[in-house]
């Protein structure tokens, strides 16, 4: 059986835990500020900030901001749940954005007319790993109105686009990073991701002028450690024990476990990266042209190539099943990414229809996701492109 997406884990990785495990010290320590510290290096920011999960790194982000009852945050209706349910944690209504038509990225030309006046973010997803066009978003919050309600916002002084970036760790736009596009990108280093730390997530921003970034950093970490003003590690390696609770906050702080092992992650990534575009490389050449895939090299862009997104035009949805049924018969693990929002029992229970999003269903009809990881051999997505060409020539698609 061929995979879907398993991590690349080598010995290096090992020796790096079993190196916090023999120190004494496993919670958030200094391997967490050493990966924070490198996270922002490779980002381009001033600084970053680990958490437990993207989820908790995009929640801590509306919190810092100020986000919560009567708010609105534009989030797309072709994503993972975490990019919506963070809004509805803080207690804020998610407003669904439509893809474009007949497009992998959201139709930015709806963003006007999804807007209001209590619109406070903007959440675009880098599906599969391809950064969103970030100056369109931003033009379009320049006609938007907007009255700030917390100190952050006020220093940023529009809609602030907070994105979601689980996917697109090392993709660029231009001359731009993810993590350094939109004003917050949160990372994800779950167990599927190009980079992991088993579990974890990773908060990265933009410079804003009034609020330097250490000040944002420090409101980061009280968010992330019930509001406490001084660490485990701190109150060690300080005379004083003491400490003051600023506020009753979360807890979702990254290990130094999870650490070392993105840690080590990291500095392979660069062929890490390589070797996913070659994968992807293999597949567009080898895919018949009844089968569209979501670009990932193109015009001086250059995406992560975190997931190989195919869309085979003709298929219903029914078909579309079918194909993927055939696939693993093959051996092959395939998915979908990803079944829109207001499909999705809680999100329907809270009033969304799909009829909204129309270009949603469309590509989430006809998606199939394929293995795209370090592991595969040249031979194997050789194979798997051969066999989707297969069935869906079978089915007379």
């Amino acid at each position: 059986m061929i995979p879907f997406s398993p991590p690349d884990i080598t010995e290096a990785e090992i020796d790096a835990v079993c190196e916090v495990l023999r120190s004494g010290w496993i919670t958030t320590g200094s391997k967490v500020d050493q990966f924070e510290k490198e996270i922002a290096a490779y980002c381009g920011t001033e600084r970053a900030s680990c958490f437990s999960s993207q989820t908790s790194a995009a929640e801590m982000t509306l919190r810092l901001l100020g986000v919560g009852e009567g708010d609105e945050v534009i989030v797309p209706a072709y994503t993972y749940t975490a990019t919506a349910s963070v809004v509805l944690h803080v207690g804020a209504k998610p407003v669904m954005w439509d893809l474009g038509p007949n497009s992998f990225e959201p139709d930015y030309s709806a963003l006007e007319r999804l807007a209001t006046a209590n619109t406070k973010c903007i959440s675009p997803v880098d599906l599969g790993g391809v950064p969103c066009d970030y100056k369109k978003i931003y033009d379009a919050i320049g006609n938007f109105a907007f009255t700030p309600n917390s100190k952050m916002q006020e220093a940023i002084g529009r809609v602030a686009v907070t994105a979601d970036t689980a996917h697109s760790l090392g993709a660029s736009r231009g001359s731009e990073k993810a993590g350094s596009m939109a004003d917050f990108s949160c990372f994800s280093f779950h167990a599927v991701k190009n980079v992991t730390t088993a579990e974890g997530g990773a908060a990265a921003w933009k410079a804003i002028k009034g609020m330097p970034s250490d000040e944002v950093y420090k409101e980061y970490s009280l968010l992330k450690l019930h509001g406490q003003t001084k660490s485990a590690l701190e109150k060690q390696h300080s005379n004083s024990w003491e400490y003051d609770i600023l506020g009753a906050y979360y807890k979702c702080n990254m290990t130094d476990i999870a650490a070392a092992i993105g840690c080590e992650q990291l500095r392979r990534y660069e062929s890490l990266l390589s070797r996913r575009h070659e994968i992807a490389a293999i597949y567009s050449k080898a895919l018949d042209e009844s089968i569209e895939s979501m670009p990932h090299v193109w015009d001086g862009c250059k995406s992560s190539a975190h997931l190989y997104i195919t869309r085979v035009r003709n298929a219903s949805l029914a078909q579309r099943n079918e194909i993927i049924a055939r696939m693993y018969e093959r051996g092959i693990s395939c998915n979908v990414h990803y079944k829109p929002l207001p499909m999705l029992t809680a999100y329907r229970n809270l009033g969304y229809s799909i009829n909204e999003c129309p270009n949603a269903y469309s590509l989430y009809s006809q998606e199939i996701s394929l293995p795209l990881h370090t592991l595969l051999s040249d031979e194997q997505a050789i194979y798997i492109a051969g066999s989707l060409n297969s069935i869906v020539r079978e089915l007379g698609l």
